[in-house]
């Protein structure tokens, strides 16, 4: 199993469960919309003794707009 680190957008610092760690984009449910989250970089911890895989998205887009005072 591998874990997303997400970066930026509402979802800032959050770690989800990734099941594939060659995603290149995550598309996430957020309020009424979508937000997603595009892959920067390699793959970090890949060997089999250093802790689960992770892979580093940061925010791309929403398909609404955010708007924090709904909240």
């Amino acid at each position: 199993m591998a874990i997303a680190r997400l970066t930026g957008g509402p979802l800032d610092g959050q770690l989800i469960p990734l099941d594939d760690a060659d995603e290149t984009q995550l598309i996430l449910p957020y309020t009424e919309g979508q937000l997603i989250y595009r892959r920067v970089g390699a793959a970090e911890n890949t060997g089999e003794r250093d802790g689960a895989t992770q892979v580093a998205f940061a925010y791309d887009e929403s398909t609404e707009p955010i708007d924090p005072a709904d909240d």
